[in-house]
């Protein structure tokens, strides 16, 4: 017996409700607001987070998404206003598991869930490296089992460190893999993030 479905979607329009009612019945679609649902979810979660949403950014709602136990697993599609490389690079980092430009209707909508068969790809892996474990879904570093707090840009030079191991990395370099290379950066900015 297969699995439930279960759809997130921010500021779902009546429309793709309908749709999607009409279509697919046995599905059950969560609106999203602000914060993630409260309750178990059942069977296989897709989320469709929109850029901008009424009350937050959608890379905000994507990253609370991500630490909540409910949707912690779930499958994430930012859903873009337009294609940019730095829109898309944002909403991987802040969590989406992919990308589509909008708006969302229940024809891309199905496409995006039953090409993968139903199954959401299967949650990204920690790093781990001796005494140091990453979730980068969750933007946690713990040590030693123990939290350790990181801002954003030091996160993610650790995440590239330890995807990367045993390779050396100029300062351009590292200033480019965080998408800082717009910036108007001091080389030696990249020592104050390692420090």
């Amino acid at each position: 017996m297969d699995l439930p479905t279960t759809l997130l979607i921010s500021s779902p329009p009546p429309a793709l409700l309908a749709d999607i009612a009409r279509k697919r019945p046995g599905w059950t679609v969560v609106p999203l607001g602000d914060r993630p649902p409260p309750s178990p979810l059942l069977g296989k979660v897709w989320g469709f987070v929109d850029w901008l949403g009424p009350s937050m950014s959608g890379l905000e709602l994507c990253r609370r998404l991500r630490e909540a136990g409910p949707t912690r697993a779930a499958h994430l599609t930012m859903v873009l206003e337009e294609p940019s490389a730095e829109a898309r690079r944002r909403a991987l980092q802040a969590g989406a598991d992919d990308y589509l430009v909008g708006p969302l209707d229940v024809t891309r909508l199905l496409e995006r869930v039953e090409s993968a068969g139903g199954e959401p790809p299967t949650p990204r892996h920690q790093l781990v490296h001796g005494p140091i474990a990453v979730d980068p879904l969750a933007h946690q570093v713990r040590l030693d089992g123990r939290l350790v707090t990181m801002r954003p840009n030091e996160l993610r030079l650790l995440i590239h460190f330890l995807e990367h191991p045993d390779q050396v990395f100029s300062r351009i370099a590292l200033i480019e893999r965080l998408g800082k290379d717009g910036e108007h950066l001091d080389e030696r900015t990249v020592d104050v993030w390692v420090g």
